[in-house]
């Protein structure tokens, strides 16, 4: 049976063999290492399999504004499963997990960039992520705002953390 639980730092190891099995290139696993070196991951939760790390989600911190003030925002970045574990539902598990815990934490909002389809079935879409300034900016770059009230900006901002723009 496949559990959900906050990453440790002996999984990192883990982690990094799951995202090199499920993207094409390295990319994604060095973002992971990027971000955990530079202390911008806020939530980072894994799927396990008898002891076996088989998928992994990941929210780090972003420099958010909207109608020039600060609020929280995550960006989700990001998250994989092994392929021969893929379309069980474990990375909808890792991403709605990982929500609420954004959520209880006090986030605003979150961002994703990524496939409208597959994020819009978790309430993210184009349209609330459209005001916000970003290099990121168009159908894919999604937001889905969680703390209640919260009123979409005129105008906005929403930076990644560093590691984003270092891996360019």
């Amino acid at each position: 049976m496949v559990a959900i639980r906050s990453a440790a730092p002996e999984d990192l190891q883990g982690i990094r063999s799951v995202h090199l099995a499920a993207f094409p290139t390295a990319l994604e696993a060095n973002l992971v290492d990027k971000l955990d070196g530079s202390g911008d991951v806020l939530i980072s939760l894994v799927a396990e399999d008898c002891g076996r790390i088989v998928g992994h989600v990941l929210f780090s911190r972003m420099d958010v504004e909207a109608d020039e003030r600060v609020v929280a925002g995550m960006g989700l970045a990001p998250v994989a499963v092994l392929p021969d574990y893929q379309s069980r539902g474990i990375g909808t598990s890792l991403i709605h997990a990982a929500l609420r815990l954004a959520e209880a934490r006090g986030a605003d909002i979150v961002f994703v960039l990524g496939d409208p389809e597959y994020y819009g079935r978790f309430g993210f879409d184009a349209a609330t992520a459209a005001p916000f300034q970003s290099p990121y900016r168009g159908p894919h770059f999604q937001a889905l705002v969680l703390r209640p009230g919260f009123k979409p900006p005129r105008s906005g901002r929403a930076d990644y953390a560093a590691a984003f723009a270092e891996l360019g």
